[in-house]
């Protein structure tokens, strides 16, 4: 009997990659082949995200794609737009079926009989409340790097965000697990792990971790960096985003002395306004951003910082605006990720007075990401004539091979055949023509 086929696509952060991953295994596991979401298959399974009103709009894009590339197939959607709006993803055409947070993991309880929806998708979406299990999970396929899930869900309220509403309370995984996921992800192949979590620094809860001969019933994230950094088998971890309050001098001290956590942070900002990091409900004001900057750079002047800004939050009036990109202007930070403020509803900022013209937080978003690629155009330039180890990875183009630096600078360089998936210093030259990389003037030796 020839196996069903199953097509994945992800929308969102990192931490949904690394669930879809887990999704493919799962089906796989049970007799499924996995095909390309472009060559059609019996069963799509879309993972969503809504952070904003366009992850909405796309959702309903690739229902729409799928049907396209085979009419008949049976369409399941899953993740935060899954939790927050089952009902209305369940009136779209074309859906069958809709499973929300808690419900995610056991897909195959749902879908072993399936059947084309007449009208109405189903739908299996618990309260969030409810959600109180952390399933590990994270990304195989690329043999370059992997994303490993640590952490789940939010216990933070900020105004703008539906997060904790779609994914439930901070959970985490143990410390044992995830030593043996990092242990299994490198024998996969993989040369470089990405911790992922939706509040990374908060990992702790539900886990262990031994301290001496004493069994401590929580762990903190520095506790886990510190286990990870014994792992001889794996080269590369790198800590994706993680919250300014919680990124702790002893984390950034540890990173700053260790040979396999990359000397690269992703700390959201948000706004370098204080009235508005009270309104978005932030745990920390500007002064302390300010100051984690300063001592990852202190310690590490070659480290690449990356941080989160949203525009246009109700009430930012344009001196505000003015006081946030010139504040990102003095800082030494490397890039931005700028994201439009967009309504969510149910959210206590969609109700907030002050609401800044669509036209208006576009023009800011402009600004900054203006202001962004100076940043990193320059952080990549002054790296010119300095050697740095690359991890080596498949170019769109077959003559060229890309890759990061360990402090995030992308290379690109001639092919050589035996270099994917290796590490090795290069020496660092000037910036393509297109500005998006660096051009990686010699290879040396490979580690």
């Amino acid at each position: 009997m020839t196996p069903r086929t199953v097509a994945f696509h992800t929308l969102g952060c990192k931490l949904n990659y690394s669930e879809t991953s887990a999704l493919a295994r799962l089906f796989e596991g049970s007799g499924y082949l996995p095909v390309k979401f472009e060559d059609g298959a019996d069963i799509y399974v879309l993972n969503t995200c809504s952070v904003t009103e366009q992850a909405d709009k796309e959702c309903q894009k690739i229902v729409r794609q799928a049907l396209r590339r085979q009419p008949g197939a049976f369409v399941v959607v899953t993740g935060c737009y899954a939790q927050l709006k089952p009902h209305e993803i369940a009136n779209i055409p074309g859906v069958d079926l809709v499973l929300g947070a808690g419900e995610k993991f056991r897909i195959l309880d749902y879908v072993d009989d399936l059947s084309k929806a007449q009208g109405k998708g189903m739908v299996h979406a618990g309260e969030v409340r409810d959600v109180n299990t952390f399933t590990a999970s994270f990304s195989f396929g690329d043999r370059t790097r992997s994303f490993l899930k640590v952490q789940d869900g939010c216990d933070y309220k900020c105004s703008f965000c539906t997060i904790p509403q779609a994914r439930g309370a901070s959970r985490s995984d143990t410390v044992e697990n995830v030593l043996q996921n990092a242990r299994q992800i490198a024998a996969g192949g993989a040369r470089e792990i990405v911790l992922t979590g939706v509040n990374l620094g908060d990992f702790g809860n539900g886990t262990e971790v031994i301290e001496g001969t004493r069994m401590k019933k929580e762990a903190l994230f520095i506790d886990l960096v510190r286990e990870l950094d014994r792992l001889d088998e794996v080269s590369r971890f790198r800590i994706s985003s993680i919250e300014p309050n919680l990124l702790t001098d002893e984390i950034i001290s540890f990173v700053a002395g260790s040979e396999r956590f990359m000397p690269h942070f992703h700390i959201p900002l948000q706004s370098g306004n204080d009235k508005q990091l009270r309104e978005m409900r932030r745990r920390y004001r500007r002064d302390l951003y300010a100051e984690r900057v300063e001592l990852a750079k202190r310690l590490m002047p070659h480290a690449c910082i990356g941080c989160d800004v949203i525009v246009g939050f109700p009430g930012e009036t344009e001196a505000d605006f003015l006081e946030t990109y010139q504040f990102l202007q003095g800082l030494d930070v490397s890039y931005l990720h700028v994201f439009t403020y967009s309504e969510r509803a149910n959210t206590p900022a969609a109700e907030m007075p002050g609401v800044v013209p669509v036209e208006e937080r576009r023009r800011r978003n402009q600004a900054l990401r203006g202001l962004s690629e100076m940043k990193r155009r320059a952080f990549y330039s002054e790296h010119a004539g300095t050697e740095r180890p690359v991890l080596f990875e498949q170019h769109k183009d077959r003559s060229l091979l890309s890759g990061f630096t360990d402090n995030y600078v992308k290379i690109e360089m001639p092919f050589e055949v035996g270099r994917l998936n290796t590490i090795a210093p290069v020496l660092l030259g000037n910036l393509t023509a297109d500005g998006e990389a660096v051009i990686a003037q010699t290879a040396i030796v490979t580690v």
